[in-house]
């Protein structure tokens, strides 16, 4: 079985891969790049937009594990997704999914149960984790998402079959 740390495919170093690293040179004639955009000015997710991405990104595993065929995924992630995973890589993450038989395409029937309230972690990256009450097996996941280019876009995942016994969803965060 997959560790934690190996299905949440390096989110850490995926974030600090994403942050840029500049060497200390004399002034540039040209403006520096821009810096991450600060969290006042990435627009948080509503609701509804939180449900798309969480579906979005349980149907395009779902069809990647069906097909064998991780390039879509990958080709819809964020850039820093990207770099770090091929899809030759995609496919052993995936490996234990895949040969579980579990129908994610199930998750699309069902709102998320957010085991916490999906926020920032930092500039320009959202972390939702939660589940879908699935029976008799769960769903759960954590994901996260970085925003580029004026949308969001997947920079690490994790899902996990479970049973509904282990899921409980946190008082006050909203379905």
């Amino acid at each position: 079985m997959v560790s934690r740390a190996a299905r949440l495919f390096g989110a850490a170093a995926l974030m600090i891969a994403a942050i840029p690293v500049q060497a200390q040179q004399p002034a540039p004639a040209t403006p520096p790049p821009a810096s991450p955009p600060a969290i006042s000015a990435v627009p948080i997710p509503g609701e509804l937009e939180i449900v798309k991405l969480v579906w979005t990104t349980m149907a395009a595993v779902d069809h990647a594990n069906q097909s064998g065929n991780y390039s879509v995924l990958r080709d819809l992630a964020s850039p820093s997704f990207q770099i770090a995973n091929d899809p030759a890589k995609l496919t052993q993450i995936f490996a234990s999914l895949r040969a579980s038989g579990t129908d994610l395409s199930n998750t699309l029937l069902l709102a998320p149960t957010y085991r916490s309230v999906p926020k920032l972690v930092q500039p320009g990256v959202l972390y939702v984790q939660g589940y879908f009450g699935l029976r008799p097996t769960a769903i759960t996941f954590e994901l996260y998402y970085q925003w580029v280019q004026g949308k969001w876009r997947l920079l690490g995942v994790s899902i996990v079959p479970s049973t509904m016994g282990n899921e409980q969803p946190v008082a006050g965060v909203r379905k």
